[in-house]
């Protein structure tokens, strides 16, 4: 045993690793793609007679403290692809169709078996997105993670034409708002939940609770629905005024990111379905309709809003690619600058 090996970082292990997963990677590849895993950088070949103003979009993001419950059950696969939908859910808001995508691994010390799993999650969000995978760190760093702790971060670029970006500049009174179902909790609000359910409940998250029908951590670990392929194919024939994803800030902090200075969204609160989950975190853990608002996305992973003439075509060319939507509201003049949404 070397020295270096000794001090905790085995380049063997970490060459390994790399080996074990070049043939996932290669299977996100595009014939962009003019490059190999373990160069020093990505190459990605982009054919610009395909654009008239091509314009990149880049986003990165992690998954936060749902890893803690990923590594507290040893399920790590599900978070790779947490990883993707944080980033690419990120631009299609924007009309961008994502290209290529890059991660960042740290851990204390490599495990082949929990790396590869959280790879193969990686590779699967990657495909569900359409993009390629074509290059990543894994940082091995002892001292930094306790023993099978690790740290993911994402990041993707992306391309949209410059007269088809969307950023809800043309979005006026009259449009409605529709919501695009969310798989559960995606991958924000995480502190409270185990706060709620670790901590103060002493809830075991392999304990399975009634109401949900499954253990607690399973629910959990549900990964974020990835929402590209729909939106994508959405826009070559509909026209949208604005997307938002609903993140950590829910509805009540992004929708506004989208809203013209004149507009108000008016939010009917009982018109789409809260999955249990979230039903549960509100009456166990004693938390105000406002807070829950304004922390998770309460079953809706993204928001369009949309011409009020087209509405009920566009929803259903969703339904017809899988999503589920609901009709939430519609745009209204803003009278009162500080109030951006109001729930009705």
């Amino acid at each position: 045993m070397d020295l270096y090996q000794k001090a905790g970082v085995d380049i063997n292990l970490g060459n390994n690793f790399i080996d074990r997963i070049k043939p996932l990677i290669r299977q996100t590849f595009s014939p962009e793609v003019i490059t190999d895993i373990g160069g020093f950088s990505g190459l990605f070949r982009l054919d610009p007679s395909a654009y008239s103003e091509p314009v990149l979009v880049s986003s990165t993001d992690g998954v936060g403290t749902k890893l803690k419950v990923a590594q507290l059950l040893g399920e790590h696969r599900t978070v790779g692809i947490d990883l993707v939908a944080m980033s690419v859910n990120d631009i299609v808001v924007q009309g961008a169709r994502p290209l290529f995508f890059l991660d960042y691994l740290a851990t204390g010390r490599l495990d082949l078996e929990t790396q590869t799993a959280i790879v193969e999650g990686i590779v699967a969000g990657c495909q569900q997105a359409g993009c390629a995978l074509i290059g990543g760190e894994t940082a091995e760093m002892p001292g930094m993670y306790p023993v099978g702790e690790y740290d993911l971060a994402g990041f993707v670029v992306g391309i949209v034409e410059k007269d088809k970006i969307i950023n809800g500049s043309k979005i006026a009174p009259g449009d409605r708002i529709i919501g695009l179902a969310s798989s559960g909790l995606h991958s924000n609000g995480y502190s409270l939940v185990r706060k709620i359910f670790f901590e103060d409940l002493r809830i075991d998250p392999r304990e399975v609770i009634s109401e949900l029908g499954l253990p607690l951590g399973e629910e959990l670990l549900k990964p974020t629905r990835i929402y590209v392929r729909p939106i994508l194919s959405l826009i070559k024939d509909y026209p949208i005024n604005g997307m938002a994803h609903i993140t950590g800030g829910g509805i009540t902090d992004n929708l506004p990111r989208i809203l013209p200075a004149n507009c108000r969204a008016r939010i009917t609160q009982d018109s789409w379905k809260i999955p249990l989950i979230f039903s549960l975190i509100k009456r166990m853990g004693k938390v105000s309709e406002k807070e829950m608002h304004q922390v998770f996305n309460n079953g809706l992973g993204m928001i369009l809003v949309v011409p009020d003439g087209r509405t009920q075509e566009i929803i259903s060319r969703l339904e017809e690619s899988g999503e589920k939507c609901f009709l939430i509201g519609e745009i209204v003049p803003r009278t009162h600058p500080e109030i951006p949404i109001e729930w009705v």
